[in-house]
């Protein structure tokens, strides 16, 4: 089982070199995975027909808990032979609707089987966060194929609204998962089905938040708007998503869960009630549109309501009936689907008004056509007949709401046969009037898709019985009646061929009428669900507006007070409410009485923060508190973070002073005298409650501590640095996901100051651009930095010029004299490359020294500041020519890759070790955890490299470039006549 959806989703990502190299014969190839598994599953018919199931288990992180389970029963084979079965027809067909230069085909290839690999992940999943996993990559999938012509915004939007409609059912059907799987103690389908929790309020909660996204997914009225927006797909995603794939899904849930919630309160009322409107309400709406796909779109979501009300009945003999229906379905409106783009591609439109006489042209479509249209109209001997008698015997000899649901059911089906009619009379018939409808032949390949499936119609109409074992299995899951319903195409005279006839005259006098039918639907109809929806979203809109207009004031101080309020009244109401310092331990201050000084200094700095004017000075003294926290830990015993917490503070340090190069040395705005006095008790009261709520929860601790574990884990590995290891190993994932917000939090700093476009590594461009500066530069690239000038020393006698003059830096030149210190180049030209190996040496010793990846990462930070500081931008370039975006993509490439590996032996990152030994260094060992934080260290270098180069190198080019425009109104002051400043 997971061979082929691996084998789906590894072919789907060969897809373009497929395409690029075969056209559209590339879908013959991928249609290989889905051809695969239907043989598969067949092989499994006779295992799931006698009751009996194929279960398969991984268990992926077995300390947690946490494992992969795959299960194929009666109702999981039904589901995957229709979702790859069709699956592999529809790949067959796109060879054949798509011509080799179709635009963006590689995509829509690569995501259809990716989907179709989805999808039967989905029906084999037997744990609940696993279906929801591949449920929602269902979604994402859809989204794709249904934006496929992104160019249009009808695509788009519908594409978005299908996303957002199933992802919000999705969501609450997870909440859901997480309700019945803590309730059911297990969260294994097959578990929880065969011992069911007790109904509680939190179970039925439960049930409803699942049904929510079955309904959703199943395009069931309220959610329904979605799915004939949806038709702006192509049409084999129609035929294949939309009619046999994904909305069965919420079916196969619904279908799938009934067995042991349908007694559940809530559970018939909701499938019952909304399931019944569905059907009406789409079979309604179907008979007065006049695009052909959209006419099939209503009657699928008709179809679909009538699914949903027969698997959620809750008997027996329903369940059987929804089995066979949901194979009855997808075998007619799938080749119908398929009929459709024929026609839309031979004759050029989808207009029943502007169609005529194809039927004609195109005899073996429309004989394709009939055949599936008489299956969806449920007339004998098709495979649509049957699955309709079945579904109106079983709610036949049902209770009163069962009853009331048959007579809502041969409504929906005397709807069925009229819009069917419509459909085969405006796409196939000669209307008066209107000239016959040119078209072009259509080849045999085309065409063998949608005719296998109209002809696997017809022949399980009489064939039904040979289904019977098979879907019989997945019903006798319900408590069997005394006379238990079999599947046959004739089962005598009787009420319910009576209900068949009558429904379907009715739908014949439906369509006899149809040009009343379609004026009285347009005089009564009510507002569309997709224009609901637009003023839904509009509404939701400008509440957001108004609501975020009256938040968001513009003032940090004010975000800054509401939340540390909110915090306070919260700390304080929790520590009234339950006096957590009742039985704690006394109050220790501190363990020696440097923590104490130190502490002092530090919280003098911060309230000297309070009195100064200028920016510089609070910046100083803003340091001060970080660097008074960096020995706190020292004194403490934390090494590793004393060193993160004093190159944090540094580079935080540098960051600022680049910034306020742009702005006024003294603060500006003025702090009335009230509103200081407001500030600065909050900001006091804030921090003396997070200072009680930290010693409370350290004196009140009933638990032992984790640190002891911790310790003893490091040491079992053979290592000594307890933190590294922890955030190295034992909590890798937590720092993957810092790295990456630290990478994002970068990117939108620099997107601010590059408006337009991100300029790294043009500095080196600007340099051989200008003038003087560009000259000097371009000269350094010809000689080293210690190479002598070669133009004489004016006032010297030649040849007698004294020492020559060195370039200590690479890109010293390039500095205004004024700007430049001969101490600082000479102490940067020294210290650099020492730099660069610390922190080279604090990355590979983090197992057993103080240091680690991040540390490493913000000391090689450093010495490429200093750098710039003393050279400038030019000299930044020369020292980093590479990206800061190449640092940062594959740190965050490297880290990744290594978690992802880890996660495949259900560790967290000890996957592989190399114990190796080299000369002068002796034994070492080189693993996982060592790669993960070399990429920490690319990471956190590529972050600073471009801060530093946003705020420093395109902040340097904005004063240069106020500069010369100053001086430019200087020197045409006198030439106007006006005065110079």
């Amino acid at each position: 089982m997971t061979a082929l959806i691996v084998a789906h989703f590894l072919l789907a990502a060969f897809a373009r070199p497929l395409v690029r190299r075969l056209g559209a014969r590339a879908f013959l190839v991928l249609a290989l995975p889905p051809a695969a598994t239907t043989c598969w599953a067949f092989t499994r018919w006779e295992t799931a027909a006698s009751g009996s199931s194929v279960d398969w288990s991984w268990a992926w992180m077995p300390d947690y808990g946490v494992s992969v389970d795959l299960r194929l029963d009666a109702l999981a084979e039904l589901m995957v032979l229709l979702a790859s079965g069709v699956g592999t027809l529809v790949l067959v067909y796109c060879a054949s609707y798509f011509s080799d230069t179709t635009p963006r085909l590689a995509g829509f290839a690569g995501n259809l089987l990716a989907f179709a690999g989805a999808m039967l992940a989905l029906v084999l999943s037997d744990d609940l966060i696993s279906l929801y996993v591949f449920w929602e990559l269902t979604t994402v999938f859809s989204y794709l194929l249904i934006g496929y012509d992104s160019e249009q915004r009808h695509s788009r939007r519908s594409a978005l609204q299908a996303l957002t409609v199933t992802t919000l059912g999705g969501l609450a059907m997870l909440i859901g998962f997480l309700i019945l799987g803590q309730e059911a103690g297990t969260y294994r389908i097959s578990t929880i089905l065969a011992d069911p929790p007790p109904a509680t309020g939190a179970v039925q909660a439960a049930v409803l938040l699942v049904l929510c996204g079955a309904l959703s997914k199943s395009a069931v009225w309220p959610f329904s708007l979605w799915l004939p927006n949806a038709m702006a797909a192509p049409t084999p995603v129609s035929a294949y998503l939309h009619a046999a794939a994904m909305v069965k899904a919420g079916v196969y849930l619904v279908a799938r869960f009934a067995p042991a919630f349908a007694d559940v309160p809530g559970w018939r009322p909701v499938v019952m009630v909304f399931g019944a409107a569905t059907m009406l309400l789409g079979g309604w709406r179907a008979l007065r549109l006049n695009d052909l796909k959209i006419v099939l779109a209503y009657g699928t979501v008709s179809q679909l309501g009538f699914l949903t009300l027969l698997a959620g009945v809750g008997n027996r003999d329903a369940a059987l009936a929804a089995a066979v229906m949901i194979l009855a379905h997808a075998l007619f409106k799938a080749p119908l689907f398929l009929v459709t783009g024929i026609v839309d591609h031979a004759a050029g439109t989808r207009d029943l008004r502007k169609l005529s006489g194809v039927g004609r042209a195109l005899p073996q479509v429309c004989a394709v056509a009939v055949l599936a249209a008489a299956s969806m109209a449920a007339l004998p001997p098709l495979l649509g007949f049957a699955a309709k008698e079945s579904a109106f015997e079983a709610l036949l000899h049902g209770d009163t709401a069962d009853r009331w649901a048959l007579g809502i059911s041969v409504a929906g089906s005397a709807l069925t046969v009229a819009y069917t009619a419509r459909f085969l009379w405006g796409g196939f018939l000669r209307k008066p009037g209107v000239a016959d409808t040119p078209v072009h032949r259509v080849g045999p390949a085309f065409l063998a898709a949608p005719a296998a499936l109209a002809l696997c119609g017809l022949v399980l109409g009489p064939g039904v019985g040979w289904t019977d074992r098979l879907l019989s299995a997945y019903a006798d899951a319900f408590p069997a009646p005394a006379h238990p319903y079999h599947l046959a195409l004739w089962h005598g005279w009787g009420t319910a061929l009576l209900l068949s006839a009558a429904a379907t005259a009715g739908g014949a006098v439906l369509f006899a009428a149809r040009d009343r039918v379609a004026r009285l639907s347009r005089r009564i109809a009510w507002p569309t669900a997709d224009g609901v929806f637009g003023q839904l979203l509009l509404g939701l809109e400008r509440l957001s507006l108004q609501a975020t207009g009256f938040v968001q004031r513009g003032s940090l101080s004010v975000y800054l007070a509401t939340t540390l309020l909110v915090m306070l009244a919260g700390q304080l109401a929790v520590l009234i409410a339950d006096r957590p310092w009742q039985g704690a331990s006394a109050p220790r201050l501190w363990d020696v009485p440097l923590q104490g000084a130190v502490a002092a200094l530090t919280c003098a700095a911060a309230l000297l923060c309070l009195t100064v004017r200028r920016r510089m000075k609070a910046v100083v003294l803003a340091g001060l508190t970080g660097y008074g926290t960096a020995l706190l830990f020292v004194v403490q015993g934390g090494p590793d973070l004393a060193l993160t917490q004093f190159c944090v503070e540094t580079v935080s340090m540098i960051v600022f002073v680049l910034v306020l190069r742009r702005m006024p040395v003294h603060f500006q705005e003025s702090v009335s005298t009230w509103r200081r006095a407001v500030r600065v008790p909050v900001a006091l009261a804030a921090a003396a409650t997070l200072g009680v709520v930290v010693w409370v929860a350290a004196a009140a601790r009933t638990a032992s501590p984790a640190g002891a574990a911790m310790v003893e884990e490091t040491a079992h590995h053979g290592l000594k640095d307890v933190v590294a290891t922890i955030l190295v190993d034992l909590r890798a994932w937590d720092t993957m996901g810092e790295s990456a917000v630290l990478a994002a939090a970068a990117i939108g700093v620099t997107s601010l100051i590059y408006l337009h476009r991100r300029a790294e590594g043009t500095a080196a461009t600007e340099l051989r651009g200008r003038t003087a500066e560009g000259a000097a530069a371009a000269e350094l690239r010809g000689r080293t930095a210690w190479s002598v000038t070669a133009e004489p020393l004016t006032g010297v006698p030649q040849g007698d010029e004294g020492a020559p003059e060195r370039g200590w830096l690479a890109a010293g030149a390039t500095l205004a004299p004024e700007h430049r210190s001969v101490v600082f180049e000479v102490v940067t030209r020294l210290l650099f490359h020492p730099i660069l190996v610390l922190s080279v040496y604090l990355l590979f010793c983090a197992e057993n020294m103080p240091g680690g990846g991040f540390v490493g990462g913000l000391v090689a930070g450093l010495a490429l500041i200093t750098r710039y500081l003393a050279g400038g931008r030019f000299e930044l370039a020369e020292a980093a020519p590479l990206q800061p975006g190449l640092f940062t993509g594959l740190g965050l490439f490297v880290s990744t890759g290594v978690a992802l590996i880890g996660l495949s032996d259900g560790t967290v990152l000890h996957a592989w070790t190399y114990h190796g030994h080299l000369p002068l260094i002796g034994d070492f060992e080189f693993g996982t955890p060592v790669i993960f934080d070399c990429g920490v260290y690319l990471l956190v270098l590529g972050v600073v490299l471009d801060i530093v180069r946003a705020l420093g190198a395109k902040i340097d080019r904005q004063i240069e470039r106020a500069a010369a425009e100053k001086a430019a109104a200087r020197r045409a002051g006198p030439e106007t006549g006006e005065a110079t400043p």
